[in-house]
């Protein structure tokens, strides 16, 4: 038996070996952008509802109040998602008010982790 072999006969007759274990990073959960609606002088209010109904899903309370809130305050939150849906969802809105002939401005940024 050598002192240093990685296989060596241990009592019983199996034998010991050593195992390379691979220490794998831990994964991370993937960063969450919001999606922020702007106000603006000339997209309507009923636009802006229309586009949260239809693009994310939200009741027509649920898109009142965001439209209330972005009138109020200037922006607000629609939604939270990975970037690339984050991002499409931007994409998506901002074409279909284009089509309608509306400047609504719809932004994503990283959520902050507070």
């Amino acid at each position: 038996m050598v002192p240093n072999d990685p296989k060596t006969q241990i009592p019983g007759g199996g034998i010991d070996e050593e195992i390379d274990v691979k220490i794998r990073p831990k994964s991370t959960t993937p960063r969450r952008y919001k999606v922020i609606f702007h106000n603006d002088d000339y997209t309507t209010m009923e636009f802006v509802v229309l586009a949260l109904i239809q693009f994310f899903h939200k009741s027509e309370t649920e898109a009142t109040y965001i439209m209330l809130t972005v009138h109020k305050k200037g922006s607000g939150v629609a939604g939270v998602y990975t970037r690339d849906v984050a991002e499409t969802k931007v994409q998506k809105v901002t074409e279909f008010a284009r089509d309608n002939g509306m400047p609504l401005l719809v932004t994503a940024e990283p959520e902050s982790n507070e």
